[in-house]
This record gives C-alpha cells, structure tokens and sequence, in this order.
C-alpha cells in the first residue's frame, strides 16, 4: 500500500475559511463511517505539492499529532471560481479491512497506428476508471496501451484493461475507453459566379447577336 504522510494542525473554528486562506492555510474537514468529525488546516504549498503527487487516490496518513496518524483519502476539493486556487479539502477515513470505492485515472500510453498511419484523430472516452478494493491493494493509476488501435473500426474497451485479481473494475466490459476516428475532409464550396460577371457574360452575347 503506498500512503503519503500529512503533517496538520487541528483548526480553531472561530477562524473564518477566509482568513486562513490569506495566511496561506487550508482547511481540511475530516469525516466518514464511525469516526468524529474534524477540522483541521495544513500549509497550502504543502498540500498542493501533495495533491499533484498522491491525487484522490492515494491513502494519506493525516499526522495529527496526537496518536496515530489518521488513514484518509482526498474525497472532494473546492477550488476558488476566479483564481482556481484551493478553498477547501474534505478528507474521508480509510477503515483498512473493509473495501473502498475511488477513481482511478488511466494514463494512455504507445502510439495508435490509426492515428500515426491513416491520419486519424485520437479520444478518450474515459479519463479515469471506478474500482472496488481493500485499501492496501489500491493502485496509483492504470495503463492503457494504444497501440491496438489500428483502423477507425479499432477500440479499447473497459474489458481490455489490466489491472490486479484484487482490484475490481465498476465498469460495464463493453465500455468504450477509446478510439481513433477518421479525419475530417474539408469539401470546398463552389465557388460562384458574381452578379457582374454574369451580367458581363449577358452583354457579351447579346452584342454578338
């Protein structure tokens, strides 16, 4: 199991989100199933340098400070509308024997012969897959070759992912993760003939009659 270590501070309520925030703090609300609520703030770098590493899928040890650290995963993170900076963080418990459900995200990689050989365009339909495991056989991320797709006919489907016995993907099989599709053909309009060549053309014969 790959877990990351969080150094946080319980929060003093009393202090409003925003002020916290102008001293480069973040506030973290920590809840879930049999355990109390509670409030915590943590250095803003420092969780943004944490959270571009670990993601929402990654068990974060929350060192509190007082007992054993807390086994947590990002469950949801607001962002400021205009700044798109981070404005809040809620945290969930990890209860190590019994199986969570998270996202996982795909990271595409090879090279599709439908794009490199016929021109097409590539997508994916799937940026991120939803499993079911026991935290300890929580994954970082899934591969995705690519490199299958040889023509506009080709596709990845969910079925075609790899991943362990112990991580169990909640996905239809048939689900398309991606796919190359032709490229598009720009047709030229027709170009028309103008009022005035047309009137022109109209003189032109007439004078010859």
């Amino acid at each position: 199991m790959d877990s990351i270590v969080l150094d946080v501070q319980t929060r003093d309520k009393s202090i409003k989100a925003k002020d916290l925030l102008a001293n480069n703090l973040l506030p973290i609300e920590y809840y879930g199933k049999g355990v109390e609520n509670q409030s915590f703030q943590v250095d803003y770098q420092t969780f943004r340098r944490l959270f571009k590493k670990a993601g929402s899928n990654t068990i974060i040890e929350l060192n509190t400070g007082a007992g054993k650290p807390l086994l947590v995963l990002v469950h949801d993170v607001s962002y400021h509308p205009a700044t798109d900076r981070f404005t809040h963080v809620d945290v969930i418990n990890v209860r190590m024997g019994e199986k969570l459900h998270t996202k996982v995200p795909l990271e595409f990689v090879g090279m599709a012969p439908a794009v490199k050989e016929l021109g097409g365009v590539f997508t994916a339909h799937m940026h991120e897959i939803e499993v079911e495991c026991l935290p300890k056989d929580l994954i970082h991320s899934i591969e995705v070759d690519i490199s299958s797709i040889v023509d506009f006919h080709s596709y990845v489907r969910v079925q075609d992912l790899v991943v362990p016995s112990t991580v169990v993907i909640l996905h239809e099989p048939e689900d398309v993760v991606a796919n190359v599709s032709a490229p598009k053909v720009e047709v030229e309009a027709p170009i028309e003939e103008s009022s005035d060549s047309a009137e022109s053309a109209e003189s032109g014969e007439a004078a010859a009659e």
